[in-house]
């Protein structure tokens, strides 16, 4: 395989329900590492996810982890999650990723020709869909 490059998330404590909420939108195979099953069984924060990675039958990869409660997390909005393509299930991962979130551009026909929209999910993750159009 060589390398590659995957989206790792960062959460504040929710990890596992956004990641069971991302399989739920997406299907998979989900798998949660807590803290205390990588060898800290005893401390505070065992329950904690260390290391999330939910592999889809499309072929994504999205990663995630509860950050420490000494490492500030800050929520910005200076990546996203990017879907792209021609496949028709892209509308519905737009629809369930924005339920509880915020729709900020709607899923429509753009100028360049392809539908796009955007979106902030209920656990402030930005996503970007475009599903391709055939252009004459």
């Amino acid at each position: 395989m060589g390398s590659q490059l995957n989206p790792y998330l960062a959460f504040s404590g929710n990890a596992r329900q956004a990641m069971e909420f991302y399989q739920e939108v997406l299907g998979g195979k989900l798998e949660l590492g807590t803290v205390g099953q990588f060898g800290s069984p005893d401390a505070p924060n065992a329950d904690k996810i260390m290391h999330a990675r939910l592999g889809t039958p499309d072929g994504y990869t999205v990663m995630g982890w509860d950050v420490r409660e000494d490492m500030p997390l800050n929520p910005g909005n200076n990546v996203a999650l990017y879907l792209g393509g021609d496949d028709a299930k892209l509308r519905d991962y737009f629809e369930k990723l924005s339920a509880g979130g915020t729709v900020t551009l709607p899923l429509e026909k753009q100028v360049w020709g392809d539908e796009a929209g955007s979106l902030v999910d209920q656990f402030g993750i930005t996503w970007m869909v475009n599903i391709t159009q055939q252009h004459s």
